[in-house]
């Protein structure tokens, strides 16, 4: 699986962005696709999931970091093999590379794929 991140760029605090993931590849053994985020001098933390096999409006198909909930939102595009967050009220706390991440099915050996980062910088 390869995974092409973009959207990322310099957004004046209260404002919003979009991220898009790309799948490509084996995309029908992914289990679920996340963003993941690490500012400088920080640990890799998730910031939200999405389930990949399931209908995304199902119950426990999506889960999100306490400090985001409430102003982004991760969603799917099944056609496009395409996983979007969008990002609203940003601060400069949220300012990061975000990375997103597959994890595959466990029959397919549970292998986890990384894409490359796009930085989102947050001024206040």
């Amino acid at each position: 699986v390869q995974l092409q991140a973009s959207g990322g760029g310099l957004v004046q605090a209260g404002g919003s962005l979009r991220l898009s993931c790309a799948a490509s590849g084996s995309t029908f053994s992914i289990n679920s696709i996340g963003w993941y985020r690490q500012a400088p001098g920080k640990q890799r933390e998730l910031v939200a999931r999405v389930a990949w096999g399931t209908p995304s409006n199902s119950a426990g198909s999506k889960a999100y970091a306490d400090s985001v909930k409430g102003r982004f939102t991760i969603s799917r595009d099944s056609a496009q093999n395409t996983v979007y967050l969008q990002m609203n009220r940003l601060n400069p706390e949220d300012t990061a590379v975000y990375y997103c991440n597959a994890k595959m099915m466990i029959i397919a050996g549970g292998h986890e794929y990384w894409g490359q980062g796009t930085r989102v910088t947050v001024s206040s």
